[in-house]
């Protein structure tokens, strides 16, 4: 089976900003307490005539056109989102329409923060199985439209976007490495978007001892499939859910010569468009170049997780 590889990359945040100071205004908070708790200072925030399938056609044609190519070129569209109102139609055939595209096959996968990853995962074996030819991979979320705001230890925390990559076969090295994943079913209760209407909350203190001791070993583990050591990492790119975690995880998985992502500090949590909208970030300012190898690990709601090295478009 041939190997696939990320072609392209694209990403967009809703205009309005939300900050600190604006939180201030609305729970009891402060600046100094996100940023010491946190270390997220703004978020992007989509208005109500702003749909999850909207921010994800936004990434889309952004990441096609970076690849040069038209939505005609597409033949397997999976956006990875919590957040999505309907049912029917699903998101993934809601850009399709809005792309203009006429049949591709469209799926919705709902893995919370590790949906990019579980995504860009399934687009893999999917191309490598001979079912499609060339795939876009979408994390868009609302996580904004799923929040407490009265709730201060949860509303600091989110922030709304997508990220889009291209995906297709390659007959030269794979540029997507094999995927390891899994979840802690037993634990999947310590992050939620439950109710009606859905809400989000965490079990905070519980997400971080098993992020900071749990994953590190299997982000390592990640490294090991792909046969690179982490030492030979050009970026580390976490789900980006809180600084204090991304920080001491990836100084434990060891990738002392990489960049690490640090979105977060200006995008908030955004659930499953981190991951790529952090890689696509990187591109963008040049911190990253053509052919790096960066690592994605993405991980949050059932206490999910999953990871796979890549080589950067």
């Amino acid at each position: 089976m041939p190997g696939t590889r990320i072609t392209a990359l694209g990403h967009y945040q809703p205009a309005k900003v939300l900050t600190n100071e604006d939180l201030a205004a609305l729970v009891d908070t402060s600046d100094e307490w996100i940023r010491s708790r946190v270390g997220i200072h703004t978020r992007h925030v989509a208005g109500p005539d702003e749909p999850v399938d909207e921010l994800a056609a936004h990434a889309a044609g952004k990441a096609l056109a970076a690849a040069g190519l038209t939505p005609a070129d597409i033949d397997l569209v999976i956006v990875a989102t919590s957040t999505s109102v309907d049912r029917s139609p699903n998101t993934a055939a809601r850009v399709a329409a809005r792309l203009g595209m006429e049949a591709p096959a469209v799926l919705d996968l709902n893995v919370v923060c590790a949906g990019f990853t579980h995504a860009l995962a399934t687009a893999d074996h999917t191309i490598r199985a001979g079912a499609a030819t060339r795939a876009l991979v979408i994390g868009a979320d609302k996580m904004t439209e799923v929040t407490d705001w009265s709730d201060r230890t949860t509303c600091v925390l989110v922030g709304d976007g997508a990220g889009a990559v291209v995906v297709e076969a390659t007959d030269d090295e794979p540029g997507i490495g094999p995927v390891l994943w899994g979840s802690v079913p037993s634990m999947g209760h310590a992050v939620r978007i439950e109710g009606s209407p859905p809400r989000f909350a965490q079990e905070g203190q519980s997400v971080y001892r098993w992020a900071t001791t749990q994953l590190p070993p299997i982000a390592r583990a990640v490294c090991a499939k792909a046969g690179v050591t982490p030492e030979e990492l050009d970026a580390v790119v976490l789900h980006q859910a809180n600084l204090r975690i991304i920080e001491p995880v990836a100084q434990k998985i060891g990738a002392v010569n990489a960049v690490v992502a640090r979105d977060v500090v200006e995008s908030g949590n955004t659930s499953a468009a981190s991951v790529p909208m952090a890689l696509s970030k990187l591109l963008a300012r040049g911190e990253v170049a053509s052919g790096d190898r960066a690592l994605l690990f993405a991980f949050g709601g059932n206490l999910s997780y999953a990871g796979q090295v890549v080589r950067v478009p």
